[in-house]
């Protein structure tokens, strides 16, 4: 590692965070081979034994919590500055479908495009959707969840974001798939939208929600959802104690973010009236997603050093790299959180996550392992060959699955 420029010498020392990030997309700081991750890697294995020291240097609780309360007018501002910098910038590094959060890998060859489809489905089985059912997408993104639920799942869907660019695609997809009669999309903040829906999904958009307003939020959730409805809200988590969200991401990527942990986002649900059903942690399943945007966005580099500049891109690697090597090494994963009014709303055990569900024709179809019906609670038993399908970066199993040809 070498460092060209001395002036920030004592900012590594008083906000190295800050020090790092703004250095490597200077071009000031160098690492052989370009190995920005095995050196963030490094750093976070040292920090486990001094971390509450160095957090020490971080903005106070106050000063962090100050920084996320988000009226309307501020989160459409937070928005915008990183959803509306180019949906052509997004569609360099994400899938097909634009997905912008973690995919599900259930095979270790898995491509992008299929871990991010594989994860739609996850979440639709859990929200035991039915033809005809209205759905409520909470931060839809550039449309693709919405257009799959209505597509495969034949629901009525209402997609609500903030971002200027993601609503004028998002319409646009719906109507060129023809869907206009069963997905609205919406440019406006969920606490805004009045009516109840019998489901509701939030995939990578409880990040953006502040802390003071997660009662608010989950309040929302509440009035919004039928009796007899279920919600699930997907998003990245801290499997530890909290901790304020890294200075360089909250000032270069994501203003007024924050990660949460359980013990951060429970207080809330319980408050809320909602039972929790359900809690799902995906481990590694987000490294791996952003392993894959990372080398997207380095294939592209000369198409975003265009749009934008070298130092935009370079600070997008960085981003993406930290980000991958803190779910690798650090204590981040996935939460999913299955919510209802009513206990009974969903079954009472998980096996109809791996029931057979019709695709429709010319579709891949999931099944259930035809060699034990067990396997899903009792998967270290089963004999099927997939059980043992494994790679080195993560045993992504947690259950056993066949796909079979419609």
């Amino acid at each position: 590692m070498a460092l060209s420029d001395p002036r920030r010498i004592r900012q590594f020392v008083t906000d190295p965070e800050m020090a790092l990030g703004d250095s490597y997309a200077e071009g000031t700081l160098t690492v052989e081979n370009d190995d920005i991750g095995g050196l963030l890697a490094l750093a976070l294995k040292n920090m486990n034994g001094t971390g509450r020291r160095l957090r020490a240097l971080r903005p106070g609780k106050l000063a962090s919590r100050l920084g996320q309360i988000t009226s309307v007018t501020r989160a459409k501002s937070n928005v915008a500055h990183h959803y509306d910098l180019s949906n052509d910038f997004y569609r360099l590094f994400l899938d097909a479908d634009m997905q912008y959060s973690c995919a599900y890998f259930e095979h270790p060859d898995d491509t992008l495009d299929r871990a991010q489809l594989q994860k739609k489905r996850h979440i639709a089985r859990k929200l035991r959707l039915e033809p005809g059912m209205s759905v409520l997408d909470i931060g839809c993104g550039w449309g693709g969840m919405a257009i799959t639920l209505a597509q495969e799942f034949g629901a009525r869907v209402t997609g609500v974001t903030l971002s200027e660019d993601q609503h004028r695609l998002a319409c646009a997809r719906v109507k060129a798939a023809g869907l206009g009669d069963r997905v609205k999309i919406l440019l406006r903040d969920y606490r805004e939208v009045e009516a109840q829906f019998d489901r509701i999904v939030s995939v990578g958009m409880f990040e953006h929600v502040g802390i003071p307003q997660y009662g608010e939020y989950f309040g929302q959730v509440s009035d919004k959802l039928a009796p007899e409805g279920v919600a699930l809200i997907h998003t990245i988590g801290r499997t530890a104690e909290p901790v304020p969200v890294s200075p360089w991401i909250l000032k270069r990527i994501f203003p007024g973010g924050h990660v949460p942990s359980l013990s951060e986002t429970a207080p809330h649900i319980e408050h809320s009236g909602l039972y929790p059903c359900d809690l799902e942690i995906p481990r590694l399943h987000y490294a791996e997603t952003l392993r894959h945007w990372n080398l997207r966005v380095q294939a592209h580099r000369a198409e975003i050093e265009a749009m934008f500049d070298e130092k935009f891109y370079r600070m997008w690697r960085f981003c993406h790299v930290a980000c991958e090597m803190t779910f690798r090494h650090g204590r981040l994963a996935v939460f999913q959180f299955q919510l209802a009014k009513n206990q009974t709303a969903v079954p009472l055990t998980r096996d109809y996550l791996c029931a057979p569900a019709d695709r429709g024709a010319g579709r891949l179809r999931d099944a259930g392992c035809a060699v034990r019906p067990d396997c899903f609670a009792r998967p270290a038993t089963c004999g099927h060959p997939a059980q043992n399908m494994h790679n080195q970066r993560f045993k992504p199993f947690n259950k056993c699955r066949i796909l079979i040809s419609k």
